[in-house]
């Protein structure tokens, strides 16, 4: 499964990128904001996106509307890693389309079965 995984923070993205690649299932690639991501999907080609809610310049929900919108992307699953991880952002989240949410701080042994989680309940 390759995922991409899209988070300002650079400790974030290598112990997530770290975690998952532990699991012989993920193939993991990383990008450092939403318009480098944008410019990555064309090329990877993600079975799904980890996307950080709270970002600078595009945030994630900004992120997710740009992909849905556009065709070769539309299908592609979003789950979104967020710290504000309260009931009613989770809800707002999902009512646009997510394919889940997980919170931060993510336990990093069980990041690759959270995802599973996630996808398995979309299939």
């Amino acid at each position: 499964m390759k995922v991409l995984h899209v988070d300002d923070e650079p400790d974030i993205r290598e112990i997530a990128q770290m975690a998952l690649e532990l699991d012989p299932a993920f193939e993991v690639e990383s990008a450092e904001s939403a318009a480098v991501a944008l410019e990555k999907i064309e090329r990877m080609h993600p079975s799904v996106i980890l996307l950080d809610v709270m970002m600078p310049g595009m945030d994630g929900p900004e992120m997710f509307r740009i992909l849905r919108a556009r065709p070769e992307t539309a299908g592609i699953p979003v789950v979104f890693m967020t710290a504000a991880a309260q009931k009613h952002m989770i809800e707002d989240l999902r009512s646009l389309g997510a394919a889940g949410v997980i919170s931060k701080p993510f336990d990093p042994m069980s990041l690759a079965d959270d995802l599973k989680e996630v996808m398995s309940a979309q299939a």
